[in-house]
């Protein structure tokens, strides 16, 4: 699989947490997990997408992430006090509110993806895993990822984020954001803050219920057609979310239609030709968060010159119209707790007559 990452590429992912929601539409906490409902009840036991089993007898108090996706939900669970290191930091600015200053102390072990003697060698008694799972670190060239031996061997607990992780795997397109609500239950039962992570669910489940109830009576015929324009993957050739991407979800839930929703699998890359054929009626700018407002929006007219510019897409029906959304990359395909915010960034730009 292609990883997404803040401060590089990495996708978030959780891959020894849920038992379902593995890709799907609809997902639900693996047994053990959920009979922690309240801050503390242990033992809490998670599973991979394979099915292997991990089971804590207490709150992990050693944390290593692989990369900012996974640091940014601990910190939203207040779990941050504990997380010793991180792979593929966020850049100063790019973690919303005062989350950033936070992000900001938590050591550096790797620009990328951590080194396998340095992440072995961390004192860690848990690492939190964003990318996919059985092996696919080492083998995509992203590093030699440490064997469930070695983490054995070295104390470190070793769980995924499977909204991500095991997206590529799944059985069905992914239609909702309920794998990665069960991923943030999961994570909360595992460091002993569920009610924390009750509430943050709840404040997702909140913001999308809202739109689908302004849009949701809009047959899908009618809906119009979007395109998720990765200008930070490079534009020789486009990299399109697939329909097992928590972006498909995102752009289904505000009320719109993916134009490659067809394509099974996570990410692909394919020609402007393809892109041309299902002529979007908007375009998403897909660009990576540079740290600042600034920054960005010089990164967001950077991506829509281009496509107004390039022969093969300014005669775009989205182009010519400027149908542009200007929502970052990372919370649009990377699951997490912004999904729900970007499900109505966009919904806004494309139904302003029905979402506030």
């Amino acid at each position: 699989m292609r990883f997404r990452g803040w401060g590089g590429t990495a996708a978030l992912v959780l891959g020894g947490l849920l038992t379902a929601g593995c890709g799907g539409g609809k997902g639900t906490a693996d047994e053990s997990a959920g009979t922690a409902a309240h801050d503390g009840a242990y033992p809490v036991t998670v599973s991979d997408c394979t099915g292997a089993r991990t089971t804590f007898s207490a709150a992990p108090k050693k944390i290593v992430t692989s990369n900012a996706s996974g640091l940014e939900l601990l910190l939203r669970l207040g779990a941050g006090d504990r997380v010793i290191g991180t792979g593929f930091p966020p850049g100063k600015g790019t973690l919303p509110g005062g989350l950033d200053a936070q992000a900001q102390k938590v050591q550096v072990l790797g620009r990328s993806v951590i080194p396998k003697e340095k992440l072995l060698g961390s004192g860690a008694d848990l690492y939190l895993d964003t990318f996919a799972a059985m092996g696919a670190m080492g083998g995509s060239g992203m590093g030699d990822a440490p064997s469930e031996e070695e983490f054995k061997a070295a104390g470190i607990k070793h769980v995924y984020l499977k909204s991500t992780a095991c997206a590529a795997q799944g059985k069905g397109p992914v239609t909702d954001l309920s794998a990665v609500e069960t991923d943030i239950t999961s994570l909360g039962a595992v460091t002993g803050t569920s009610a924390r992570a009750k509430e943050i669910v709840a404040g997702m489940r909140e913001k999308v219920a809202a739109v689908r109830k302004a849009v949701g009576s809009t047959a899908n015929g009618a809906r119009p057609t979007y395109f998720f324009f990765d200008y930070d993957a490079g534009t020789k050739q486009p990299t399109v979310t697939c329909n097992r991407q928590i972006a498909n979800a995102v752009i289904g839930l505000a009320g719109a239609r993916n134009v490659f929703a067809d394509c099974d699998g996570d990410f692909k890359q394919v020609g402007w030709e393809d892109v041309i054929a299902r002529n979007p009626d908007w375009i998403q700018l897909g660009v990576r968060n540079r740290g600042s407002d600034a920054a960005n929006r010089k990164a967001f007219d950077a991506a829509e010159d281009w496509l107004k510019s390039n022969p093969a897409t300014k005669g775009l029906k989205a182009v010519k119209q400027g149908h542009f959304v200007r929502v970052g990359s990372e919370q649009t395909t990377i699951a997490g707790v912004e999904n729900a915010d970007t499900v109505e960034a966009i919904a806004k730009a494309l139904h302003p007559g029905k979402v506030g």
